[in-house]
């Protein structure tokens, strides 16, 4: 069995922990957690719920910007592995007030989560890089914080250009002094799982079963 798919298994085993609507009322700082987040409508929970191989892990809503808390997914009994669901932002139909909350409160966890290892930014590969994306990197690059991002929807387009835009985005970073790693991924097509679970996997440091044969 590969590494990715050890992964997989690892993450199958993903359960709610906790939501929180402030960083004071996340859970304590120990262990290790990587957090998705991502525009409205950008696929951050058919994403995690295609890693997790669970329908209904995170919740999604047919209302863009519905969820509104830090949602917290314990990957082990004793939650030193977790995954963090964080509110998706953008053009949510909420008072501009709410948005400004909930946007100190995703930068509050993003600067000062200890325990947060990486993010996985999720972007449509149609519509990539866009201002709320942008503050995502900025936040990101100013606490040194490792950033993934996943192209979603590769499945809408053909190969040949969703390569092209895959380049074009890894050259719009490099152009804008954002560092981190992009991939194509398609929940649908169940493409670039493997690579996803091998990003997550490096950042949690969880133990994995030892591809080596007992002596």
């Amino acid at each position: 069995m590969t590494d990715a798919e050890h992964m997989l298994i690892a993450l199958a085993r993903a359960q709610f922990q906790i939501s929180a609507p402030t960083l004071a009322l996340c859970p304590p700082e120990m262990g290790h957690e990587v957090a998705f987040a991502g525009r409205s409508n950008a696929g951050k929970s058919t994403a995690i719920n295609i890693l997790t191989r669970q329908r209904q892990l995170a919740r999604a809503s047919k209302t863009p910007g519905r969820t509104q808390l830090i949602n917290f997914f314990a990957l082990d009994e004793e939650h030193q592995y977790r995954l963090v669901d964080l509110p998706g932002y953008g053009y949510a139909k909420v008072p501009e007030a709410m948005k400004i909350a909930w946007q100190k409160h995703l930068a509050h966890y993003l600067r000062e989560r200890i325990t947060l290892r990486g993010l996985i930014l999720l972007m449509d590969l149609r519509h990539p890089l866009s201002v709320f994306d942008r503050n995502m990197l900025d936040w990101a690059k100013q606490r040194n914080l490792e950033v993934h991002i996943l192209l979603t929807k590769a499945d809408k387009l053909n190969r040949g250009p969703a390569l092209t835009a895959l380049s074009a985005v890894r050259k719009s970073l490099k152009a804008l002094d954002y560092h981190g790693s992009v991939q194509l991924f398609s929940a649908t097509a169940r493409i670039g799982l493997d690579e996803a679970a091998l990003k997550i996997g490096h950042w949690l440091e969880m133990p994995m079963p030892s591809s080596t044969p007992p002596a």
